[in-house]
């Protein structure tokens, strides 16, 4: 490997642990909240779990963001479901 792909794989991999690290905190998040919904629906007290679950959603949303940006709405995500959209259309004759 040259300097420059080492450096291309060192950012490649730390970004897909960071990856990994969001995708975490996703499954660890829908765990926890699911069982404080639980706990919610056990103790037949009014929906007190949806604080949490809201607090916690804020910081998992801007980990995501701060992981993948906002790409699901950026160009690319708006090229690709512009081909898509074309692509449906291919198939179902024109239309």
């Amino acid at each position: 490997m040259t300097g420059s792909e080492t450096k291309e794989y060192q950012s490649a991999r730390a970004r897909v642990r960071r990856l990994r690290g969001s995708n975490v905190h996703l499954i660890v998040y829908l765990l926890v909240n699911s069982g404080l919904l639980v706990l919610n629906l056990l103790s037949g007290r009014p929906f007190w779990f949806i604080w949490p679950a809201l607090g916690w959603g804020i910081g998992l949303l801007a980990h995501g963001v701060s992981v993948g940006g906002w790409r699901f709405l950026g160009t690319d995500w708006e090229e690709r479901k512009i081909r898509e959209e074309l692509d449906r259309r291919k198939r179902e004759g024109g239309r």
